[in-house]
């Protein structure tokens, strides 16, 4: 059940994610399930169509968009087998349907091979400087809106 649930959360996110476009040989599919994009191969769009490695893990934030897959890079590109992060930016999910009625995915990343080379390793030490990121990038916000709120109240109500 609760694998059900999280891929249906996940399922949402990524239809709701506009960086995730997907391309269908016939219609859209409507939907998509995080289990089957997960360990989808990834390749270099355009050009050489080199597979890159596959999708490892999907990243997304508190309000449930997708902010980044991890990619596991296998050996190519003199990567040795890690892990990147891949920004929303740089990639979009093709969907083809199979003549069987199965739906195959692949993920295409727009970005050059020293540009993919520079992506950051998804580690202990990425995940906890990217959270802290997050955290005080939502205080900023949070202390601006009350600043912009207390600005607003006394300029509506001067005697107080």
């Amino acid at each position: 059940m609760r694998k059900t649930i999280l891929t249906t959360v996940i399922g949402t996110a990524l239809l709701g994610s506009v960086a995730m476009s997907a391309h269908a040989s016939s219609e859209p599919q409507g939907m998509y399930s995080a289990d089957n994009i997960l360990d989808a191969e990834v390749y270099f769009a355009g050009g050489s169509g080199e597979e890159i490695g596959d999708v490892e893990d999907i990243l997304f934030d508190e309000e449930m968009r997708i902010t980044a897959l991890v990619i596991e890079s296998g050996s190519v590109l003199g990567l040795g087998g890690r892990e990147i992060v891949v920004d929303t930016d740089y990639f979009t999910l093709e969907t083809d349907m199979e003549n069987d009625g199965d739906t195959e995915h692949r993920v295409m990343i727009s970005a050059s091979q020293e540009e993919v080379e520079a992506f950051p390793a998804y580690n202990h030490d990425w995940w906890e400087q990217t959270k802290a990121s997050a955290r005080d990038a939502w205080e900023t916000t949070q202390e601006g809106a009350q600043s912009a709120w207390q600005s607003t109240r006394e300029a509506v109500n001067p005697d107080e």
